[in-house]
């Protein structure tokens, strides 16, 4: 099988998109390689580079990035993790085999200490779902 290509999107590619970036690079980076952009990127927040070394996931280069730095490209799947990127997508000049979309709060907007590790944890959750199943289709195709 070769590599399956993710892409992932929200709004600022500052927490929620780079930690799955990160995280299913770490997790499957020999299957599946992960990208992430923002409609309107910012810079990595702190408190998600701290979240992702909590679980002992190295982000040296990752970094923000703006949608139309992947306009024409193929992505196996695009997961956009916010409505903001959800309604920006329709102008995104790139093709996806398909469009998941999941809705995970924004850690920045939150007054909770844990708000970073909680968004992590809810990522994780779905990755590890989508990937299994995701893996098992492709393995029997």
């Amino acid at each position: 099988m070769s590599q399956y290509r993710v892409l992932f999107l929200c709004n600022a590619n500052s927490a929620r998109s780079l930690m799955a970036e990160a995280l299913l690079n770490y997790i499957e980076g020999n299957r599946i390689v992960a990208f992430s952009a923002g409609v309107e990127p910012d810079r990595p927040h702190e408190r998600t580079l701290e979240a992702l070394h909590h679980l002992g996931i190295d982000t040296e280069g990752l970094a923000s990035e703006p949608l139309e730095r992947y306009a024409g490209q193929y992505f196996d799947a695009v997961i956009i993790l916010c409505d903001k990127a959800k309604q920006h997508c329709r102008d995104w000049e790139g093709a996806a085999g398909e469009v998941v979309y999941w809705d995970i709060p924004d850690p920045r907007l939150s007054e909770d200490p844990n708000a970073y590790r909680k968004a992590l944890r809810e990522i994780r959750g779905r990755l590890q779902l989508w990937v299994d199943a995701k893996l098992r289709k492709l393995e029997s195709e």
